[in-house]
């Protein structure tokens, strides 16, 4: 299969703030009344949604190991491991499954910093449609080989994530498309979901989360929660939107743009708006980590585990000091990173005499 190009776009002048599209007052409109219909009388993610997902994913994607660390003391849910080294591929899976089964055809739009990208294009190749990625102009350059080895068409926009998604919609609109959020539609948070349902077997007490735009905890803590396993989210500092929301300092969106981190796939300004709802309906805690915990916890995993993860999947890790439990699981949630930048980071903590560290 020959690579799909690339086509760079600058962002529109005045793109509307994210708050615009992700504000979590969803009581009018269109909107409003379809995020009602996704949830139970408890706020989370209708059952039915979560024993579809995991119907549909079920013989398409197998599971993902588990690996436990006596080191970390706890378990590692391995979606680093996943087919395209990433969770984020079962909710673009589910989501573009059910609308072909609706008998949409449509191409699909994506807006990512990488791994929803790659989960879009893998699941629009095995479902016959096509598929239209944008991603920032310094997306990583293994997320983008990836998208466009996998035969989608690939835009490149400046900005972030919220830029990337305007230039997406508006894609979408001029293509006759649909546009695919990547953590804020009920069919993707679901396909998340089932993360967590290959977890149950294990009867872990709390299950340690990353978290950027909120769908993978959102459709994990949707089935967690019903089984009385805490849930605990991870964010970055400076790039903590969800934690700001949910704790009233500022309207999502609002304040600075998110930080640069080595966890690039978290770096979001805003929760999602149905993300948003279901947190605050369970969510146990949010931990805060540094980008110095960030980069000890990842060279930790590659050194000690022999697990390559990229910024975003070794949060959940770096946090595992502050969560207490008997039996945790930390989600390992991808691995999708630039070898060099790994071998940098390695030789820059071995040289740098923080061997013992980690």
């Amino acid at each position: 299969m020959s690579a799909s190009p690339t086509t760079t776009v600058s962002s529109p002048d005045d793109p509307p703030s994210p708050a615009s599209f992700t504000s979590p007052d969803s009581r009018f409109g269109e909107r409003g009344r379809a995020d009602e219909a996704t949830l139970a009388a408890d706020g989370l993610l209708d059952p039915a949604l979560l024993s579809t997902a995991e119907a549909r994913i079920r013989g398409v994607l197998p599971p993902t190991p588990v690996l436990a660390s006596e080191r970390l003391g706890a378990a590692l849910k391995l979606e680093s491991l996943q087919a395209t080294g990433a969770y984020k591929v079962r909710g673009a899976f589910n989501a573009l499954a059910a609308r072909v089964g609706r008998g949409d055809y449509r191409p699909v739009f994506a807006a990512s910093a990488g791994n929803h990208g790659l989960g879009v294009a893998w699941a629009a190749r095995r479902l016959g449609l096509a598929a239209t990625v944008v991603v920032p102009a310094d997306a990583p350059a293994t997320k983008i080989a990836g998208c466009r080895a996998l035969g989608a068409t690939l835009v490149q926009a400046t900005g972030g994530f919220e830029a990337c998604a305007v230039v997406a919609r508006r894609l979408a609109a001029a293509a006759g498309g649909h546009f695919l959020h990547a953590f804020d539609d009920a069919e993707v948070i679901a396909g998340q979901s089932t993360v967590a349902a290959e977890l149950l077997s294990l009867d872990p007490d709390v299950v340690v989360v990353p978290v950027g735009g909120g769908g993978l905890l959102a459709g994990m803590g949707s089935l967690l929660r019903r089984h009385g396993i805490r849930v605990v989210g991870v964010q970055v500092a400076g790039v903590d939107s969800l934690r700001r929301a949910l704790s009233g300092e500022g309207a999502p969106g609002s304040g600075s743009p998110p930080a640069a981190t080595l966890a690039d796939g978290l770096r979001v300004a805003a929760p999602g708006r149905l993300p948003l709802r279901i947190a605050s309906a369970f969510l146990d805690e949010i931990v805060v980590v540094s980008e110095e915990e960030v980069t000890a916890a990842l060279v930790g995993l590659a050194v000690h585990e022999r697990i390559v993860a990229e910024g975003a999947g070794a949060v959940a890790v770096a946090a595992l000091t502050r969560v207490r439990g008997n039996r945790r699981v930390a989600v390992v949630s991808g691995g999708n990173i630039d070898p060099r930048v790994l071998g940098n980071l390695i030789v820059s903590a071995t040289s740098s005499g923080a061997r013992g560290a980690l």
